[in-house]
């Protein structure tokens, strides 16, 4: 496997990674019957952002790596106030 080929593929995944976390935003809103946008979506949302990004940084595209840089202090945000929210109040309190 060459290593453009490996870009690629880590690419590839972070594209699954990202997309991914529509799919399960939609079964938890379909399983409580209103929308909900839980912990997972943003985990999928970072994860897939930062995979992408490296494999922007990877491609040279300003586009992309200035996108998914602001994106991603975007889900590392809603993350850290999900873990403040619990850590002040925890579930079932």
């Amino acid at each position: 496997m060459t290593a453009e080929q490996i870009w690629i593929a880590i690419g590839m995944f972070g594209q699954l990674l990202f997309s991914g976390r529509w799919l399960v935003q939609w079964l938890i809103s379909e399983k409580a019957g209103r929308s909900i946008v839980p912990k997972a979506f943003w985990v999928l949302s970072l994860g897939g952002g930062l995979t992408l990004l490296s494999y922007s940084i990877y491609q040279r595209d300003p586009v992309f790596i200035l996108g998914n840089s602001i994106n991603s202090v975007v889900y590392l945000r809603n993350l850290y106030l999900i873990y403040r929210e619990h850590a002040i109040a925890p579930p079932g309190r």
